[in-house]
C-alpha cells in the first residue's frame, strides 16, 4: 500500500511538472506581452493546413492586416467591411462572434492589396480595448463592446498627410497610450513636415503631452509607417520613436528627446548608399535588455545600439553607443531577438540570422520566394512567419538553418501570427484561424 501511494504521488508529481511546463499567457498587443514577438508557450504545432490542426475558422467581413490580440477567452481583431472599419470580438476557444462595432468609416486599400485602413493592431489590458485606424481615428471600448471614448487625431494633432495611411500602432504601457504621428507633404518643393510623439490617458483619451519631433527629412522620407515602443528594463524606461531618417528616445514623463540615432539615410558611416528621397520606414525597432535593433528601409542598414550611459544626445555609427551595423535591413518586418541571436526577415522570404553581440552573420537563407509583410514570431524553439500567398514557414531557432515546415492556408496573409493560451492564431484576408 505504501509503495502504491508513493508511485501514485510520483506519477502525480510528474503530471504536475508537465503541466507547469505549458506556460499559457495572453497576447495583449502588437508584439505580445513583452513587446518582443516572443512566446514562452511550448505546446505550439509546427504543421497545419486549411483542415489539419484547425480548431476553428472565423470568417471575416473584409480584409485586414492587423494582428489579433487575445486576453483569456476573448480575441479582438479589426477588419474592413466595405467602407466601414470594425472592431470584432470573438470567443477565443470556439471562434464564435461575440460582438462587432463600427468604429469609423473611410477605408482605403493600399496598392496591390498590400493593406488597408485596418492595419494598426488593437491592444488590451483585460478590461478595455484600444483600436486605431489608418484614417486617424482612435477609440477605447469596454470588453462588452461599449464605446468609452473616441477621438480623431487629425482634429487634435493636425491633419495626417501620408501616402498609405497612418498604420502606426499605439503603444500601451501602464495607464497610458503613446503614439507617433510622423508624416508630411510628399512634394519635392515643399519642406514642411509634421512629426509628433504623444502621450494619452488610456481611460479618458486626454492628452498628457505632445512633443514636436523635428527632422530634416524630405519627400517620402517624412512618412513613417513604423510603431513606437516602450523600452523597459531595470536600468531604463523610455519611448522609442522611429521615422523621418532617424530614431529617437523620449522621456515617458515629459516627452523630452533623450537621444537621436542619425545618419540612417545615406551617404554616411552606416549607410554607403546615396541619399534616398523615398527612404520611408515601415519596420519598427526591436528591443531586448541593453540593446535596440534599428531597421531602416529598402537598401539601408540595420543598426544595433547599446542602452547605457553612452546613449544620449546625437548618436552616429561612430558613437560609443553603437554596437554594430550591417548593410541589410528587413524593410517591413520587425527584427526578432532571441537567445543571443537576431533574425531579420526580408520581403523576399530570406531569413538572415546575426549574432546579437557582434552582428556577425550566421546564415542568410531563403524560405519561400513570395512577398513577406509580417513580423516573425518565436515559440517553442521555432520561428514562425507567413507569406502574402498564405504559405507559413516554420524554421528551427538557433544558429543552424533548418526549414521545419511550410504550411499553406491558401489565403492572403499580411498579419503576423501570434500564440496565446495554447493556440496559434493566424489572420488571413478572409478569416481568423485557431490552430492547436
Amino acid at each position: 500500500m505504501t509503495f502504491r501511494l508513493s508511485a501514485f504521488t510520483f506519477t502525480l508529481s510528474l503530471f504536475s511538472l508537465s503541466l507547469s511546463n505549458v506556460q499559457a499567457e495572453n497576447w495583449p498587443q502588437w508584439r505580445g506581452p513583452r513587446n518582443d514577438g516572443v512566446s514562452v508557450e511550448n505546446a505550439v504545432p509546427t504543421q497545419w493546413s486549411k483542415t489539419q490542426n484547425v480548431a476553428w475558422r472565423a470568417e471575416m467581413p473584409g480584409q485586414g492586416g492587423a494582428t489579433p490580440i487575445v486576453w483569456d477567452d476573448r480575441l479582438f481583431v479589426t477588419s474592413a467591411d466595405g467602407d466601414d472599419l470594425l472592431l470584432i470580438s470573438l470567443d477565443a476557444k470556439s471562434g464564435k462572434e461575440i460582438w462587432r462595432q463600427k468604429v469609423t468609416s473611410g477605408n482605403i486599400d493600399a496598392r496591390a492589396g498590400e493593406g488597408n485602413s485596418a492595419s494598426p493592431t488593437p491592444s488590451t489590458d483585460g478590461k478595455h480595448v484600444w483600436v486605431f485606424f489608418s484614417n486617424g481615428v482612435l477609440a477605447c471600448y469596454s470588453f462588452d463592446g461599449k464605446e468609452v471614448w473616441k477621438i480623431d487625431t487629425n482634429e487634435r494633432f493636425g491633419k495626417i498627410d501620408i501616402q498609405f495611411g497612418m498604420t502606426s500602432t499605439p503603444a500601451l504601457d501602464g495607464d497610458h497610450l503613446y503614439l507617433q504621428l510622423i508624416h508630411g507633404a510628399m512634394r519635392r518643393d515643399d519642406n514642411t513636415r509634421t512629426g509628433k510623439v504623444i502621450k494619452l490617458e488610456k481611460l479618458t483619451g486626454k492628452t498628457v503631452w505632445e512633443v514636436d519631433r523635428v527632422t530634416d527629412a524630405d519627400f517620402e522620407c517624412k512618412h513613417s509607417y513604423a510603431s513606437p515602443f516602450v523600452y523597459s528594463s531595470s536600468d531604463a524606461r523610455f519611448l522609442v520613436a522611429h521615422g523621418a531618417d532617424c530614431t529617437t528616445g523620449h522621456s515617458l514623463e515629459t516627452g523630452e528627446e533623450l537621444w537621436r540615432l542619425t545618419e540612417l539615410n545615406g551617404p554616411s558611416h552606416v549607410n554607403s548608399q546615396q541619399h534616398d528621397a523615398t527612404f520611408r520606414f515601415v519596420s519598427s525597432p526591436a528591443t531586448a535588455d541593453g540593446v535596440i535593433i534599428v531597421p531602416t528601409a529598402k537598401a539601408g542598414p540595420t543598426v544595433a545600439i547599446n542602452v547605457n550611459d553612452k546613449l544620449r544626445g546625437r548618436v552616429t555609427g561612430q558613437s560609443d553607443a553603437t554596437r554594430w551595423f550591417v548593410a541589410q535591413t528587413p524593410d517591413v518586418s520587425i527584427p526578432l531577438i532571441h537567445d543571443g541571436l537576431v533574425y531579420l526577415l526580408h520581403k523576399d522570404g530570406k531569413l538572415q540570422c546575426l549574432d546579437l553581440e557582434t552582428g556577425k552573420e550566421i546564415y542568410f537563407e531563403r524560405t519561400h520566394s513570395v512577398q513577406h509583410r509580417v513580423s516573425p514570431l518565436y515559440a517553442n524553439g521555432h520561428i514562425y512567419f507567413c507569406a502574402k500567398d498564405g504559405v507559413c514557414s516554420v524554421v528551427k531557432a538557433g544558429s543552424k538553418f533548418e526549414l521545419v515546415a511550410s504550411n499553406d492556408l491558401g489565403e492572403p496573409i499580411t498579419a503576423s501570427p501570434i500564440v496565446a493560451n495554447g493556440t496559434l492564431y493566424i489572420r488571413t484576408y478572409d478569416a481568423v484561424y485557431a490552430i492547436r
